[in-house]
């Protein structure tokens, strides 16, 4: 099997330049994503061409570990690396070793986390599946595309090293992600051939995945996407568990019972960690003309800084004014960061 450990091994200063150059400097054909926040709206990796990007992520480089709750038109391969890594979904977790990846489908809301104080990382590939059968109807898209998304049974799979067609399936991937970290002449078709070996291989087995979930399942999600949009622009507003409840369309209680469901929190306490990391994304932002601590909690919607200043220390550890002064980066550095170590809930 070619794994991404032996890429690292045989080519250690190549893959990790190449993946500096993917957080750093993106070439002309191939876009960042500018933070994770983005996902909250659909957003293309990579270009309308060459709609694929492959990154490679160390959770410990993100707030407290994790990767937010999130979701996107492409479909997302992860490939662990080191350490255990747990992805969940508004129904289920899946806890993930090195050896193992997972499928995450389109529009499927999920997040990730480390799930220890272990260094985890891991690649992730992300595509969308046009760039296999293009964006017109066609008899690709009709026998090979459509049947998965369609597909709503299928939100999740994991993969395995054990399970032969698990390995041809993550072989695929781990040529798919070699051939663009080392970004060979041709690497972009080479891609499209080793993801079409990828999905021929899913697709001939999409038929005997496990049954669905109950149908309230897919409901709550909608519903809590449609929240968490509401709270994302909202959010520096006075809103209340009714404004939050109205524009999904329910009752307070039920949209309380869709948060603990999908997301294991109230839509207040979701709110408070949305503002609270927003204020991480200010003081970042004003590194060099410093806005005060009682106008950061002013811009995000606290009116009250003490409430401020402990909900800030219950979430991230500190007080406001020493994450400032101690964690944060230059200018120049906080510049360079990966687009995936933004504050997250």
């Amino acid at each position: 099997m070619h794994k991404l450990t032996d890429i690292a091994t045989t080519h250690t200063t190549t893959v990790h330049n190449a993946m500096n150059d993917i957080d750093l400097n993106p070439s002309p054909t191939e876009s960042s994503v500018k933070t994770y926040d983005d996902l909250y709206v659909q957003e293309d990796f990579g270009t309308l061409d060459y709609p694929v990007g492959v990154y490679y992520l160390d959770l410990s480089k993100s707030y407290m570990n994790r990767i937010r709750w999130h979701w996107h038109e492409e479909m997302e391969i992860l490939i662990i690396n080191n350490g255990h890594a747990e992805v969940s979904t508004d129904d289920a977790s899946y806890p993930l070793k090195p050896g193992q990846g997972i499928i995450i489908n389109q529009n499927v809301m999920h997040s990730i986390r480390s799930m220890n104080k272990q260094n985890c990382t891991f690649y992730s590939l992300v595509f969308h599946p046009d760039f296999l059968f293009g964006h017109k109807n066609s008899y690709l898209q009709t026998q090979f595309l459509l049947p998965i998304q369609n597909f709503h049974l299928f939100k999740i799979l994991v993969m395995n090293e054990t399970n032969t067609w698990h390995e041809r399936m993550m072989d695929a991937v781990n040529d798919a992600i070699a051939a663009n970290v080392t970004k060979q002449f041709g690497y972009e078709i080479a891609t499209k051939g080793h993801l079409c070996r990828f999905w021929s291989e899913l697709i001939a087995r999409i038929p005997q995945l496990d049954v669905a979930p109950p149908p309230h399942v897919s409901l709550d999600e909608q519903r809590v996407k449609q929240a968490m949009l509401f709270i994302r622009k909202h959010h520096a507003e006075p809103i209340s568990l009714d404004e939050i409840a109205d524009s999904v369309h329910i009752s307070k209680s039920e949209c309380c019972r869709c948060f603990a469901r999908t997301l294991q929190m109230t839509p207040f306490e979701y709110l408070m960690k949305y503002r609270i990391l927003e204020a991480t994304k200010k003081m970042i932002e004003t590194i060099k003309d410093p806005m005060s601590i009682a106008d950061i909690a002013l811009s995000v919607g606290f009116n009250n800084v003490s409430y401020f200043n402990k909900l800030f220390k219950k979430f991230l550890g500190c007080t406001p004014t020493y994450y400032r002064a101690h964690k944060i980066p230059s200018r120049d550095a906080s510049s360079k960061n990966s687009p995936f170590n933004t504050p997250l809930i």
